[in-house]
């Protein structure tokens, strides 16, 4: 096995030789931009990783990573428009840089690219690997649409949330780990036992991405802290304030999530008291841990090499414990 630092640097040189600027460069550019810009690269990383895992030479599965890579950052460019967001990664986001037609225009010819890239495998792989990743990709369109429905309901509860960031985000990170997988020829039960344990990992990771986006560090997160706070996100952050609150509290933070004021710096500010105050920013961070713990339990059950485990473990405390 390989170290994960290993694994995403072999990942970017072949993302870097095999994504290549070309004519018309307004719909190429914007591309290579955001492929560019870095990202902790743990979609393709989980593919390289668990076809290894799984008895296969990772770089067979290098076609299948970027693919994964390609769809979770047109997603991310499409969300960005959909959020009016500035910010990605610590740089302006496509739609800033460019405009919204070239975000959009570009992000559908990433989602392409990424099948043109299951097309260099055998039949019966390509196959099975387009069958996930379709599943997968409707899913995370059916979570995103579960969180813009979120923005304008007064009543989303604690499950309907989960559901939401297991689409929106959870489920990319379990197929990949599938897909990984698949390209090991593993059987039905070990893909369907790392799907579960990188599903529970994605929840774990959605979750300490919602704390981070409220008490993040500005200059390590890379995107604008306090943003869902401004779009009206009701996170877990905020159902679990509301569900503990005081009534004052409560009230409070109702307003404060139906307002759009000039200076956001004092809504931002407010809610984070209100989260800290009311228990919830704790007891999301213990939902953080009991997600990846989940991920634990699958992963000892699990019949493979102890120093394979412990790769796998060591990347899940990683997530649980960053900072950006």
């Amino acid at each position: 096995m390989h170290s994960i630092d290993h694994y995403r640097k072999e990942f970017i040189s072949h993302l870097q030789n095999k994504v290549v600027t070309k004519e018309p460069n307004g719909l190429y550019d914007p591309i290579a931009y955001i492929l560019g810009i870095g990202g902790k690269r743990l979609r393709p990383v989980l593919v390289l990783m668990t076809a290894e895992i799984f008895g296969s030479d990772y770089r067979k599965a290098m076609d299948a990573a970027l693919a994964v890579e390609i769809f979770h950052n047109f997603s991310l460019v499409h969300d960005d428009i959909m959020d009016d967001a500035p910010l990605r990664r610590g740089k302006k986001t496509v739609h800033e840089k460019w405009d919204i037609n070239t975000g959009i225009l570009s992000g559908d010819a990433m989602l392409i690219m990424a099948y043109q890239f299951f097309e260099n495998y055998e039949n019966h792989v390509f196959k099975e690997l387009a069958k996930v990743f379709s599943v997968t990709a409707l899913q995370v369109c059916e979570g995103q649409q579960y969180d813009i429905d979120f923005e304008t309901r007064d009543d989303v509860t604690i499950p309907e949330y989960l559901k939401m960031i297991a689409y929106k985000t959870a489920v990319l990170v379990a197929g990949a780990m599938r897909m990984g997988a698949i390209m090991a020829n593993a059987s039905e039960e070990e893909q369907n036992n790392i799907y579960e344990f990188g599903r529970n990992l994605g929840i774990a990771f959605q979750l300490q991405d919602d704390y981070l986006d409220a008490f993040g560090n500005p200059e390590t997160f890379g995107k604008q802290v306090g943003g869902d706070i401004i779009e009206n996100k009701k996170t877990f952050l905020f159902l679990k304030a509301m569900e503990l609150a005081t009534t004052e509290q409560q009230q409070e933070l109702r307003h404060l999530f139906s307002i759009q004021p000039n200076d956001t710096s004092i809504k931002i500010k407010t809610a984070k008291q209100i989260f800290i105050a009311s228990g919830a920013a704790e007891l999301t961070q213990k939902e953080i841990e009991k997600y990846t713990q989940n991920a634990m339990n699958i992963l000892l059950e699990m019949n493979i090499d102890l120093d394979k485990k412990k790769l796998l473990e060591i990347f899940a405390l990683q997530l649980m414990q960053r900072e950006m």
